[in-house]
């Protein structure tokens, strides 16, 4: 336990420390901010910094940091250091740098904030991807909470339609066309915080119920320093694109407009946005240890934590709240578990709707313009979720799309918010560092994933084992980064010499 209680110090120090250092690199002042002098009542509304904090967090959130920190316990406590410094070095700075440009963009999408510091050509890009992934948020923030609630429903004794998951999702897609339709404050700024609070207590109950309970020990990292994935998945760069949420996310970058528009002050970027992304990593380092010391571990390998995964991400989560909290805890705690992922997906479909608003320069301040955009975003999320429902479509193989389309988008915002601190003549390297980093995550995972390259370079045993071909994805890995550092490097000079 040992471990897992240093990284959660080390989570904390780094808001105060490291957090601290990134406000004041880009240096928040005391100008008008866009939800002040824009108020259009809808999408820009002046909300309190308590308000904006919970908001960002529900919007962040979802089922990341549970799921995917549950997925990547499967590699053991290792998992934590990515988590730990993941979120402190690059996580809370793409979080942070991605709400402040947008701020000072005039609330922007992340997309034109792109276009506006790496050029056209990027920013069209960055609006395919944006859209893409935005889509696939919410599809995966639908699909999974209908299946928690078929758990729910199934373990309380109900049976016919409120045991099917086609029920709950359109139930759930409804209400994602109402929330994406109407003005922030309306729900998301009214109930949201509530919401916001269900999920801090629920990860709480699941720590408490692991220290208070003598049968459950979280291993310790210095003990267990290598790979205890029971499929022998590599954790380079495996893990760094499964823990997305709760280490770095480029989803992030999406919802921070959403409160980037809602600031009176610049000031609070550091709690709203930082803050934030802190408080996601420790709710991820929380699961995370859950996973690890939940589950029997044999021969070295996360073999029960596999198995309980394989049962689903539902039954896995609900499995984890009955034996950290109990029969008392676990109402409070599936709730928290349902309601957050929502929360994510419907201002996730909202952002794809600003996005596209501010690609094709449609006024958001009618009901007319905001239903052109909002029928064919849902219908979109719509086709995939039901598809999944009715078992045309694999969730998984939705979730590892997202999972990639993720990281890339993180790898772009940090290269974009790399030139801004450059052209402002500041530290760029606290963003270019990332950024290198998680190029060389994106391009060597492309290659190593079934999903992407994988099923062309990857080969098999007798057994039908994945033999993942490392000796060329993680040369090309580090070249691709260092030539993305090289690139950035050469347009730095060359605008110098252009401004000269």
């Amino acid at each position: 336990m040992i471990s897992f209680l240093l990284c959660l110090a080390l989570l904390i120090i780094g808001y105060f420390v490291y957090g601290k250092i990134v406000d004041n690199t880009f240096g928040p002042d005391d100008r008008e901010t866009p939800a002040v002098r824009i108020n259009d009542g809808v999408d820009y509304v002046v909300m309190p910094q308590w308000k904006l904090f919970l908001v960002q967090l529900l919007n962040i959130a979802g089922l990341g940091p549970i799921f995917g920190a549950l997925q990547g316990a499967l590699w053991g406590p290792v998992v934590f250091l990515w988590i730990t410094f993941g979120t402190i070095f690059a996580g809370g700075v793409h979080d942070y740098f991605s709400g402040m440009m947008s701020e000072r963009n005039d609330g922007a999408s992340i997309a034109e904030v792109t276009g506006r510091y790496l050029g056209p050509v990027m920013q069209n890009i960055m609006r395919v991807f944006s859209v893409v992934l935005l889509i696939m948020v919410g599809t995966v923030f639908a699909v999974g909470p209908a299946g928690l609630i078929v758990t729910l429903c199934k373990n309380g004794g109900m049976s016919g339609l409120l045991t099917t998951t086609l029920f709950w999702l359109i139930i759930i897609l409804v209400y994602y066309f109402i929330a994406t339709f109407i003005s922030i404050d309306a729900i998301i700024g009214k109930i949201y915080p509530v919401f916001g609070i269900c999920l801090i207590i629920m990860a709480v109950g699941v720590i408490i119920g692991i220290f208070t309970n003598p049968a459950y020990t979280i291993p310790e990292l210095w003990s267990n320093f290598h790979s205890m994935h029971p499929s022998g998945t590599p954790i380079w760069s495996f893990m760094f694109i499964t823990v997305a949420c709760g280490a770095i996310s480029g989803f992030h970058s999406t919802q921070s407009p959403l409160m980037a528009r809602c600031m009176k002050s610049e000031k609070q970027g550091h709690f709203v946005f930082y803050g934030a992304m802190v408080s996601e990593g420790v709710i991820a380092l929380i699961w995370a240890a859950a996973g690890c010391a939940l589950y029997t571990i044999t021969d070295g390998k996360m073999v029960g934590l596999a198995e309980a995964l394989a049962a689903g991400q539902s039954a896995a989560i609900y499995d984890v709240c009955l034996k950290t909290m109990g029969k008392v805890g676990v109402a409070l705690a599936m709730i928290g578990v349902v309601i957050c992922p929502i929360t994510s997906g419907d201002t996730a479909f909202r952002s794809a709707r600003l996005t596209l608003a501010d690609w094709f320069k449609i006024d958001q301040d009618s009901y007319a313009n905001r239903l052109k955009l909002c029928i064919p975003v849902l219908g979109v999320g719509a086709f995939l979720g039901i598809g999944n429902a009715l078992g045309f479509i694999n969730y998984t193989v939705i979730w590892r799309y997202f999972s990639w389309t993720n990281q890339t988008l993180a790898m772009i915002v940090l290269w974009a918010a790399s030139m801004y601190l450059f052209q402002e003549k500041k530290n760029y390297w606290i963003t270019a560092v990332p950024a290198t980093f998680m190029s060389a995550v994106s391009s060597t995972y492309f290659i190593l994933a079934p999903e992407c390259l994988g099923s062309i370079l990857n080969s098999k045993t007798a057994e039908g084992a994945t033999i993942y071909n490392t000796a060329v994805a993680y040369p090309v890995g580090v070249i691709f980064a260092i030539a993305m550092l090289a690139i950035f490097l050469h347009a730095t000079k060359k605008h110098a010499a252009k401004n000269a």
